[in-house]
């Protein structure tokens, strides 16, 4: 999942088209069968209960949540008989647009994917039915200043549910968080893991998941990967008579000479010496 940083990085190089609006209060019986999505839409969803199924999957359609489907989706709505939906919708079309270096780049939506999609829960959700009615209403309205007001409330909607996602990531548990990275690197310690991504999988700034870190595991973050490193290095040393290089690589460093400095400045002996001192011997 993209963080807010980054969804809002690709939103503020669309330029949109609002093809329709509405506010829709099904029937106890309301269901759309099975159908391949043709435009691009949200829904927020803001009373009652039912179950959207996007390619397979089953989502809660429920008060918060919000849904971006795409053309391509293979989609399933359908509501509660004792609890019938009521949500805003809205279809649009885009077009990615900016200015790089004096020059114009311009991409289809085909060739652009948009940084949203699928189910999401919203912390406001108040604010965001305000903005759909605002919408709506505008919608129901003509003029050239009224296009432009309804595209200016679009972009206060993106903005708002960016603020959205990023005020639920500093409530969130950034213990999890940290957890969550820490597993990662066990699973995937023999990968070019840098600091800047292991902070994106936390959703943190680098300075800040640094010091989190830290305070939580007792090591910096690539101490930690470095030590995980060593302990499987020499796993392989002490079990095996695979050569040096191939140690390394398995380890996650290309350099088999740099891996030898690391290893003597995390452990003391060189690799070498290690297997020479602490080698298990086959059972004859």
């Amino acid at each position: 999942m993209l963080t807010p940083g980054e969804i809002a990085a690709r939103l503020n190089r669309l330029v949109f088209s609002i093809v329709l609006t509405g506010h829709r209060k099904c029937e106890p019986t309301w269901v759309q069968p099975m159908r391949t999505i043709r435009h691009h839409s949200f829904w927020l969803i803001v009373k009652g209960k039912g179950t959207f199924t996007i390619n397979g999957t089953h989502y809660p359609a429920e008060p918060g949540k919000l849904f971006f489907f795409e053309p391509g989706m293979l989609v399933e709505r359908r509501t509660d008989e004792e609890q019938p939906i009521e949500y805003y919708f809205l279809r649009f079309h885009y077009t990615e647009t900016y200015e790089e270096k004096e020059q114009w780049i311009c991409r289809s939506s085909a060739e652009s994917p948009f940084p949203l999609q699928g189910m999401y829960t919203l912390q406001n959700t108040p604010q965001f039915i305000y903005w759909m009615e605002q919408l709506f209403v505008l919608w129901q309205r003509r003029g050239h200043m009224t296009a432009m007001r309804r595209k200016i409330l679009l972009q206060e909607f993106w903005l708002a549910l960016l603020q959205d996602f990023r005020a639920q990531k500093i409530a969130g548990d950034t213990t999890a968080a940290i957890e969550l990275t820490q597993d990662y690197m066990v699973q995937h310690y023999q990968e070019p893991l840098t600091l800047e991504s292991l902070a994106q999988l936390a959703g943190l700034s680098v300075s800040h998941y640094s010091r989190l870190f830290k305070k939580v595991i007792g090591y910096s973050p690539i101490d930690y990967l470095t030590h995980l490193r060593m302990d499987r290095a020499k796993e392989l040393l002490v079990l095996s008579d695979y050569r040096l290089k191939s140690i390394a690589h398995s380890v996650g460093y290309g350099d088999e000479f740099y891996f030898s400095r690391m290893f003597k400045k995390v452990v003391g002996l060189s690799p070498r010496e290690y297997a020479k001192r602490y080698r298990i011997d086959p059972v004859p």
